[in-house]
């Protein structure tokens, strides 16, 4: 494999992993690399990233509605309640990642991020998206870099206002995977948003908490 996009069984190039299986299939073309906004859908996007670490994306993505049922729908003030009870639910949960350090990293995260103003972290991730007109189309999976001198920003920012399980790959694959950077493939047909969602892909979140007034 030359690392170049492929056709899929619709003859459209796509990037190789995503026709590597077909649930990577549906989140190729209708959620990696589009824009998201919102505190509670990028706090949702961090601890999956965060959960990633260590192991493969289809492992994740497998289990984001178990992910979604335990974490609450990873509303960042409903998650920032969690008490021990939740906390040792989470532990006994098949659903998801086991892993007693990313759990509460997670824990952790929402209630730092609750005492944020509303819209912060995304004004914050947001502020760390490179110049598109920069960045040349990657031809193959080879020019697709891990860590970027945005991505090593980004992390050290996040790490400096508290936020834990954060380092310069998980904050590139987020940055990837939320629009902040688009790494389809030169050839892809996904890239700039342009395959439609599949049917029955979940919608893109862009809620943001509500403000106090």
């Amino acid at each position: 494999m030359t690392g170049e996009a492929i056709p899929g069984p619709d003859g459209l190039p796509r990037c190789p992993w995503g026709l590597s299986a077909e649930d990577y299939t549906a989140y190729h073309d209708g959620e990696w690399g589009r824009p998201v906004h919102g505190d509670d859908a990028l706090f949702e996007r961090l601890c999956l990233e965060a959960f990633q670490s260590g192991l493969s994306w289809i492992t994740i993505l497998r289990r984001r509605e178990g992910f979604r049922r335990a974490f609450a729908g990873f509303g960042i003030a409903s998650v920032a309640a969690f008490g021990e009870a939740d906390r040792e639910r989470l532990l006994a949960d098949e659903g998801i990642i086991r892993n007693r350090a990313k759990i509460d990293a997670t824990l952790a995260n929402a209630k730092l991020l609750a005492g944020w103003a509303p819209g912060d972290l995304d004004a914050l991730i947001w502020s760390y998206a490179p110049d598109p007109a920069a960045r040349p189309a990657p031809r193959t999976l080879a020019d697709v870099p891990a860590v970027t001198d945005e991505s090593t920003a980004l992390a050290k920012a996040l790490k400096k206002k508290g936020v834990r399980f954060v380092g310069p790959t998980t904050a590139y694959a987020l940055m990837q995977a939320c629009g902040l950077v688009d790494d389809h493939l030169a050839r892809c047909a996904a890239r700039g948003g342009g395959l439609p969602a599949p049917d029955g892909a979940r919608d893109r979140r862009t809620t943001t908490r509500p403000a106090v007034s």
